[in-house]
């Protein structure tokens, strides 16, 4: 019988399926897998479910260079947490959910639009400190988005689900930046031809590719400043392709309208100066946070882990390199 090692609890209804496959070993922290442990799922068990911060790096597969493990089963659609060439140097195959989350999280995207566009969190505050006093015609005059040009970098499939709620519920013009051409965004849109250059020309710009080497800082200082002083910028992608730093300076310095993220650079720490900032809405990367979406996204995990076992090629497989 196949052993199965589930790094993180997942719904009842994913993990009752888990039962069914194997002897299954339900991890029942909520904590990323230490050194130790991500050496022992390789070393001990057939497959892994692991999840976002569960640090598979180069350094850990060379510790385990015959691993048992032929699987890791991301819980995720980012795998930027997993070094898939080392992975698939020893043997073991890597996979994700895709598809899951994509409506889920584009819905996050435009919550976080409209929630820095117009003060939200903010006014929200203010509220329950109870010094709110009351309505008047210039109180915390914020962003209208209806109309607005929407910036989106990363047009796959949540920036398209994002440009799509966009343009049909606000009537927004969209351009976006890619690192391929795109033939059909799916919506009326206009790919520019650089990154600065999208920054430049939307009033909100909304980071939508996934995480990696590739893609770190890639909302680097200079990005930022290519923004007009008005724009909002939104990441619903991975923490560290915006550099915090420079975001919170512009933040600090007014040189831009404001920020709503819904990731950081190093989850769960959250920096202080991003926190004691009014111009910016700040989310526990909530991207995915319906049972129905995490549901799916496990029953996803579980499709892989079934055809592994049954010998067959696992359907969301990640190619290495």
């Amino acid at each position: 019988m196949a052993r199965i090692y589930v790094t993180r609890p997942l719904p009842e209804a994913v993990e009752a399926r888990l039962g069914g496959l194997g002897e299954c070993t339900f991890r029942p922290s909520t904590s990323p897998l230490d050194g130790e442990e991500l050496r022992m799922s390789l070393r001990d068990y057939d497959l892994v479910l692991p999840t976002l911060r569960d640090m598979y790096s180069a350094e850990v597969f060379a510790d385990v260079p015959e691993p048992r493990a032929k699987l890791l089963a991301n819980f995720g659609m980012g795998f930027n947490h997993i070094d898939v060439a080392a992975a698939s140097a020893a043997g073991v195959q890597v996979t994700n959910t895709p598809g899951a989350v994509t409506d889920a999280t584009a819905d996050i995207g435009l919550m976080l639009m409209l929630m820095t566009c117009r003060r939200a969190a903010e006014g929200e505050r203010l509220v329950r400190a109870g010094a709110w006093e009351g309505w008047h015609p210039v109180q915390m005059l914020g962003l209208h988005m209806t109309g607005k040009t929407l910036g989106v970098i990363g047009m796959g499939r949540i920036g398209k689900a994002v440009a799509k709620r966009a343009v049909h519920g606000f009537g927004m013009k969209v351009v976006f930046h890619n690192r391929s051409t795109v033939a059909d965004p799916g919506v009326e849109a206009v790919q520019l031809e650089t990154l600065h250059d999208v920054m430049a020309a939307c009033d909100v710009a909304i980071v939508c590719v996934p995480g990696g080497p590739a893609t770190r800082h890639l909302i680097d200082a200079a990005a930022i400043a290519a923004m007009q002083p008005h724009a909002h910028l939104v990441n619903i992608a991975r923490g560290d392709i915006v550099e915090e730093a420079a975001l919170i300076a512009a933040l600090e310095a007014g040189e831009i309208g404001g920020a709503g993220l819904d990731v950081y650079e190093e989850e769960p720490a959250v920096p202080e100066a991003l926190r004691r900032l009014s111009n910016v809405t700040l989310l526990p990367h909530l991207g995915t946070a319906t049972l129905e979406v995490r549901e799916a996204m496990g029953h996803m995990a579980v499709d892989n882990l079934e055809a592994v076992l049954k010998g067959a090629a696992p359907p969301n497989l990640v190619a290495a390199g």
